[in-house]
């Protein structure tokens, strides 16, 4: 596949890294050409520099027999004048575009555009892949990652195992054997850093991060094997009065589970955009650091506190700050990934990465076959899959034991007829069921072939 990717950002620079491993042609578009040198020195990727809604820096891209386009600049404005031009001049069959600004999203989803006038395919709207995985990480308190699959019915959590955890030094064979009756699988654990899909023989020491797909019904009882409790969460302080910030606040006051939501944003007319937004929710116009603020809005009461200004360090400050007045839980939105080993040493609960659940976003709508979704693990170093099994698939009809995984793969759970199935090594994995597998980035293209034989990318 051809793909042109503009935009050399931190964005860009992810989906080129996935899509050139997996052998795709890829041409990195950018203005900036010190970005574009350096996705041509660190990928196997073409770079071109100039301005990516141009006919002719498209042109010079390939785009002519290009199969798709990923607009993902920093200006709302140039992706979807890119996505324009690619449609109209070259015919550039599938068009994917990042757009930030609000009113363009609303105009969109309100079909206000239609697709003959304003031709891109997908939109992807970084703001409310954030606010959504705002909300999850506050309906799993005890997780510092999470993420649903199979429609709902599966999650991904990543918990971190501590001293007062049941099943330290434990082999996961024998976890399984002690907790038969629970769909879970632990698909991946980090150690000192480096990320590893387990054998059933490894044990959980303290200290490790592992990620664990449990089906819905068994998420609270599995939260107890880990040593961790799910506390209602009651009362939320948001610090930030932005888009995400807002998005947040304004999914809380839908819930049927009464949660009292009060925002901090320094900002003064963004502070008063977001108190006319807002209907039950309390908006205070002041700095998140504030400890006077902080005792106003009742912080130590709180249940949880949620930090998505723009500035990350603001965040991670405000996140310490509202931890040393009383608050249980902290999460932090962190766009740089190197702050992120910082998080456990200061008291940080758990970290929202925009670019991570961006990046998840747009490879759910590039993926081979049947692809339902796409989760980026860590700094791209892992992968959540959940895939229709198709009758091409070399994995059809066989059972997991026969099926020759990657040493970096496992199977999380299987779908068949809407029942979640704990995948065991004679569950026989047949058409038409859903699978959810991790993956070490590195096999994602030996598990794209297993799981289907011709592509079907539209």
């Amino acid at each position: 596949m051809k793909v042109i990717i503009c935009g050399a950002g931190q964005v860009g620079w992810q989906i080129a890294r996935h899509l050139s491993g997996e052998r795709n042609d890829v041409t990195v578009v950018d203005n900036n050409p010190d970005l574009v040198r350096r996705a041509t020195d660190t990928l196997d990727v073409q770079g071109v520099t100039g301005f990516a809604s141009y006919p002719d820096v498209l042109d010079r891209a390939g785009a002519r027999d290009a199969d798709m386009i990923i607009a993902a600049t920093y200006s709302d404005e140039v992706n979807m004048v890119t996505c324009q031009v690619a449609h109209s001049v070259f015919g550039i069959p599938r068009k994917i575009a990042r757009l930030r600004s609000q009113s363009y999203l609303n105009a969109i989803y309100s079909d206000l555009y239609r697709r003959d006038h304003l031709p891109i395919d997908v939109v992807i709207s970084p703001e409310r892949e954030v606010a959504e995985a705002a909300l999850q990480r506050l309906a799993s308190p005890s997780a510092f990652d999470t993420e649903r699959f199979l429609g709902g019915r599966a999650q991904l959590l990543g918990i971190t195992i501590e001293e007062d955890c049941p099943v330290v030094n434990t082999p996961l064979r024998q976890l399984s054997e002690l907790f038969s009756t629970l769909r879970v699988v632990v698909v991946g654990v980090r150690r000192e850093g480096s990320l590893f899909a387990p054998n059933p023989g490894d044990q959980l020491f303290v200290g490790d991060e592992c990620y664990v797909f449990a089906a819905n019904e068994d998420v609270p009882r599995t939260m107890e094997v880990f040593g961790k409790t799910n506390q209602k969460q009651e009362r939320v302080v948001i610090v930030g009065g932005g888009n995400v910030g807002l998005a947040v606040a304004r999914a809380l006051e839908t819930r049927v589970d009464r949660v009292r939501a009060k925002v901090i944003e320094k900002n003064r007319k963004q502070a008063e955009r977001a108190a006319d937004a807002l209907e039950r929710t309390i908006v205070l116009n002041g700095d998140g650091l504030d400890v006077g603020l902080l005792t106003e809005a009742n912080i130590g009461r709180a249940d949880a506190v949620l930090c998505v200004t723009d500035d990350d360090k603001t965040n991670m400050l405000a996140a310490v700050r509202a931890k040393a007045e009383g608050c249980p839980m902290a999460i932090a939105l962190i766009n740089d990934p190197t702050l992120t080993p910082m998080m456990g040493p200061l008291g940080i609960d758990a970290y929202i990465n925009p670019r991570a659940t961006t990046v998840s976003s747009i490879l759910r709508h590039i993926r081979h076959g049947r692809v339902r979704g796409v989760y980026s693990i860590g700094d791209a170093e892992a992968e959540m899959i959940e895939a229709e099994v198709l009758s091409t698939s070399p994995i059809s009809g066989q059972k997991i034991r026969d099926i020759d995984f990657p040493e970096g793969v496992l199977v999380g759970a299987i779908q068949k007829g809407g029942k979640v199935v704990k995948p065991q090594s004679d569950t026989r994995v047949d058409e038409g069921d859903v699978i959810v597998i991790f993956s070490m980035a590195s096999d994602v293209p030996e598990v794209e072939r297993l799981l289907q034989v011709s592509i079907d990318f539209f």
